[in-house]
């Protein structure tokens, strides 16, 4: 009699750890080819796809996209898409969570090469090993992870709502708050809740400076603030400036059509002046610093989006055991806010 095999290991497929590499990264916009958008305009009908595009993309992949937003708008959006097809203009993680809430769809990732600094620094492991050493305690992952680091984890959550989601766990319980360390900062400050942080950090938003604010602020003394709590720089703004908020990529939409300010310091990657400019025309928006540009966005291009089109390549999957255990923390996300 034999024994059937064991099952193989899970293995996910996501692109290789990387150091940012500078020669990877095209400051310059590569601009509007008419003939690419007609070509993109003709195959998302042929396909019934949807191009969704994070705020951090290439300004000309930001006008081709039918949704642009922050990591909880677009995945709302790939949560109620019929679209057959998903194109995610964004990074690794991004398209295995619309893989994940979308299991029956298509969903391409135009280069493969559009990892996460933030997402490499936490594995499935890391996460086990905590759960191990504090039995009953509670994981809260920013979607900035893997899909096997969300399937061993309690909630996700984004910088708009992670605040909403500690302040909703029992208050006896401990908490991993993973992986960005100045998101976990933000969220401590606000909900005075003592958290068990994982020492993780964006290489672009860690690299803001408090100097590359002071500058701008000495070229545009009038201009608001515009603050993106994963900034390294946030913990001594605050110092120094007690009464500044800090904003989500979609906080910082509202903030300024509701300020009465007609310029601000856009404190996060650059493409996020893309969005703004977009959607609130009548302000002027200037970036905290040219530098703070993230390589692994700018990968997507117009002719990507077009090749991954074509060819329904490359997709972007995940092993359905996985998929069904991080679909439990995302829907937890989204049930909250």
């Amino acid at each position: 009699m034999t024994t059937p095999d064991a099952p193989a290991p899970y293995h996910p497929v996501i692109p290789p750890a990387q150091t940012p590499n500078r020669d990877l990264l095209q400051l310059e916009v590569l601009g509007d080819d008419p003939q690419l958008i007609e070509e993109i305009g003709r195959l998302r009908q042929e396909r019934n796809a949807v191009i969704l595009a994070h705020n951090y993309q290439r300004p000309e992949v930001q006008r081709i996209a039918d949704f642009v937003g922050d990591s909880l708008g677009l995945s709302r959006q790939a949560a109620r898409t019929d679209a057959d097809v998903i194109v995610f203009a964004g990074v690794h993680f991004m398209a295995e969570t619309a893989a994940i809430l979308n299991p029956g769809k298509i969903v391409l990732l135009p280069d493969l090469r559009a990892g996460c600094s933030l997402a490499d620094t936490l594995t499935a492991q890391d996460i086990r090993a905590w759960k191990a050493q504090h039995p009953g305690g509670l994981v809260v992952t920013y979607v900035n992870t893997t899909a096997d680091v969300k399937a061993e984890s309690d909630y996700c959550c984004t910088s708009g709502n992670a605040v909403q989601i500690v302040e909703s766990l029992p208050a006896d319980v401990p908490v991993l708050f993973a992986p960005d360390r100045f998101l976990a900062a933000h969220v401590m400050r606000q909900t005075g809740r003592h958290l068990h942080v994982w020492q993780g950090a964006c290489h672009v938003h860690e690299a803001i400076r408090p100097e590359d604010i002071a500058h701008q602020q000495g070229a545009h003394p009038d201009a608001e603030l515009l603050i993106h709590p994963e900034c390294g720089c946030s913990s001594r703004i605050l110092a120094s400036q007690p009464d500044v908020q800090l904003y989500s990529t979609e906080g910082m939409i509202h903030r300024a059509k509701a300020s009465a300010a007609q310029t601000f310091i856009v404190v996060t990657e650059t493409g996020m002046v893309t969005r703004l400019e977009h959607d609130v025309p009548d302000k002027t928006f200037i970036p905290v610093s040219r530098t703070a540009c993230c390589e692994y966005m700018k990968m997507i291009t117009l002719r990507g989006v077009r090749d991954a089109l074509r060819d329904l390549s490359p997709r972007v999957t995940v092993p359905e055991a996985v998929r069904a255990q991080a679909l439990r923390p995302i829907e937890r996300m989204l049930a909250i806010g």
